[in-house]
């Protein structure tokens, strides 16, 4: 039996370009089942996309987050392919991503965008990637070139231990630091990206996306390392409180009294909320790695992708003792009778 394979489509507005889409990927996975998300669109994406030949789902709360929660929800298959319906990747890699997840076996395949026509990628994403790859990369680990790719390839195990949080355009961050943060094996491809066809149009917004995608970032970072994120709070809170406090004890060696008694209070309440603020980091790491822990148990479950189906050997089949020899004495060489030995015993 064959692993079963799935792609999956999100699509708001995406009439121009989802039938070329599905057609290509057709045609670079003629076994796959593909899956097209209608996100509230008000055009005819639906019946294009129908046309060619894909499945049609429905999410009507607005955001790419939503479409991928909804559809790891319910598309069950051993390899899972997601692309934008915007017909700015290269679907034809898509066989090459299939293969690599299989013969890795990988969790993650992702197509690292390569452009191909000046102008495809616009000045202001190109700089926010690298800005926001570059804080991902110092904060969870140097194993990713193109976080905000949406063209990627995941296992089951990945797709059935990601939690699916994100709402909109910030899912991609969320599922690079999944893998990062639990070390799952990861291959990158490059893809051609290229610009919309025409009537086609962005709905990625580069400031207020790029703010959401930061914003996420930090939650993450708030989350995954907390005691990093404490210890850098507790260090200024206690920076803070030093500043206001060596006056006071400057004051009290010279004459002996206290002149700036609230200043003194103040320094103190401060230093012990860092110490506080670096407890709490402390127990919060501690929580993590239970919820780490879990994650990984989760992953575990299922089976690493591969191409072909797991055989499981049967149990030998029980061995039947050999038969005791019998106490009827039988013929000799000569034909006659065996005698039986005599036993003797001795009082």
């Amino acid at each position: 039996m064959s692993p079963t394979i799935a792609c999956v489509v999100p699509c708001h507005n995406e009439e121009a370009a989802i039938g070329k889409v599905v057609r290509d990927l057709r045609a670079a996975l003629p076994e796959a089942e593909i899956y097209v998300y209608d996100n509230a669109s008000t055009d005819r994406t639906v019946e294009v996309a129908r046309a060619a030949g894909a499945i049609i789902r429905e999410e009507r709360r607005k955001g790419k987050g939503n479409v991928i929660r909804r559809a790891f929800a319910d598309v069950d298959a051993d390899a899972l392919l997601i692309i934008d319906g915007d017909d700015t990747y290269d679907a034809s890699r898509a066989r090459e991503m299939v293969d690599l997840l299989f013969e890795g076996p990988y969790d993650q395949v992702l197509g690292v965008r390569r452009e191909t026509v000046d102008g495809a990628y616009r000045t202001g994403h190109a700089v926010g990637n690298k800005l926001l790859t570059g804080a991902v990369r110092s904060l969870f680990g140097n194993d990713v070139t193109d976080m905000l790719s949406g063209y990627r390839v995941f296992s089951r195990r990945f797709v059935k231990s990601f939690p699916a949080l994100s709402r909109q355009f910030e899912t991609e961050t969320e599922m690079t630091v999944h893998a990062l943060i639990l070390r799952l094996p990861t291959a990158e491809i490059p893809v051609d990206f290229k610009d919309r066809p025409a009537g086609s149009e962005s709905k990625l917004r580069t400031y207020r996306d790029g703010w959401r995608i930061l914003r996420v970032i930090l939650n993450l970072a708030r989350r995954e390392r907390p005691s990093l994120v404490h210890t850098a709070v507790a260090g200024l809170l206690a920076l803070l409180a030093i500043v206001l406090g060596i006056p006071v004890i400057l004051d009290y060696v010279s004459t002996g009294t206290v002149p700036r008694f609230p200043t003194a209070i103040l320094a103190a309440a401060i230093m012990s909320t860092a110490a506080l603020v670096l407890l709490v980091g402390y127990i919060l790491e501690s929580l993590m790695y239970m919820r780490q822990e879990q994650s990984r148990l989760v992953h575990l479950a299922y089976p690493a992708p591969e191409r072909s189906p797991r055989r499981i050997e049967p149990a030998p089949a029980p061995v039947s003792p050999a038969p005791a020899p019998s106490a009827t004495p039988g013929p000799d060489a000569d034909g006659g009778p065996v005698p039986t030995p005599e036993i003797s015993t001795s009082t």
